[in-house]
């Protein structure tokens, strides 16, 4: 028969190593933050962490997601749109996912009160997804497509 020591540090090793296995889902990215700072990025599957030292920072879906954008005005007839978004680098991305909505609605208002805008509302989804698209290079992201509806 085992002692009671030996009994509880096995226990404790058990219980380590399944605190230790994480199950990342298909599509999505995590970011792990060691106490250092030390950024390690997981893409989908069955890994190993280190518990008590790394922890989950992010996690990011790679399927896409939409920001909707209230208040836009143009020529005194006021806009909504929707942004539909992808995040294509990971490592780009994690910098700035936390903010990317408040990223994405400052950026399309900047635009949308551009004197460069189109008039017509096809040619202005396209100039607003190809700017978007332009500004936010750098930071993995891609713009997959602007929508716009004019209120009444």
């Amino acid at each position: 028969m085992l002692s009671p020591i030996i009994l509880a540090a096995l226990c404790a090793l058990a219980l380590l190593v399944v605190a230790s296995i994480r199950r990342i889902p298909e599509g999505h990215v995590y970011t792990f933050r060691r106490m250092g700072g030390h950024v390690r990025i997981v893409g989908s599957g069955t890994h190993l962490v280190v518990p008590l030292v790394e922890r989950v920072a992010h996690k990011i879906s790679l399927a896409g997601a939409a920001v909707p954008v209230e208040d836009l005005e143009l020529d005194g007839q006021r806009h909504r749109g929707v942004v539909y978004f992808q995040v294509l680098d990971p490592q780009r991305a994690d910098v700035v996912i936390e903010d990317v909505e408040n990223l994405l609605r400052n950026a399309t208002r900047r635009l949308f009160a551009d004197a460069g805008l189109p008039a017509t509302p096809d040619a202005r989804r396209g100039w607003l997804k190809q700017s978007l698209n332009a500004q936010l290079r750098e930071t993995g992201l891609l713009i997959a497509r602007v929508d716009l509806a004019a209120l009444d």
